[in-house]
């Protein structure tokens, strides 16, 4: 298949999906994925103590106001709280 002039093999593209860090594990009170509980352990987020979604999200931003945080470890944080702002918002409106 070719999108915008580039080649793709479907089937590689397939092979490569990391389904397992996709996969959720429970955390306390919380569902996380495997992916997002690696990148909060590297940069040192407690997620193993929060008792909400809500909770998680203020200790990530805590996490994320250090000068000193690396730009790739501050893309990946903003992304797992923003996939986990959606997740609480679903998980809320719904009830």
């Amino acid at each position: 298949m070719i999108v915008n002039g580039k080649e793709f093999n479907i089937s590689d593209l397939v092979k490569s999906i990391d389904v397992n860090s996709q996969s959720f594990e429970k955390v306390g009170n919380l569902m996380l994925t495997k992916k997002e509980i690696e990148i909060l352990k590297r940069n040192f987020v407690d997620y193993e103590g929060a008792p909400s979604l809500k909770d998680l999200m203020i200790r990530i931003r805590a996490v994320l106001d250090d000068e000193f945080l690396d730009t790739d470890d501050a893309d990946e944080l903003e992304d797992v709280l923003s996939t986990i702002a959606e997740r609480d918002y679903y998980e809320n409106t719904r009830k």
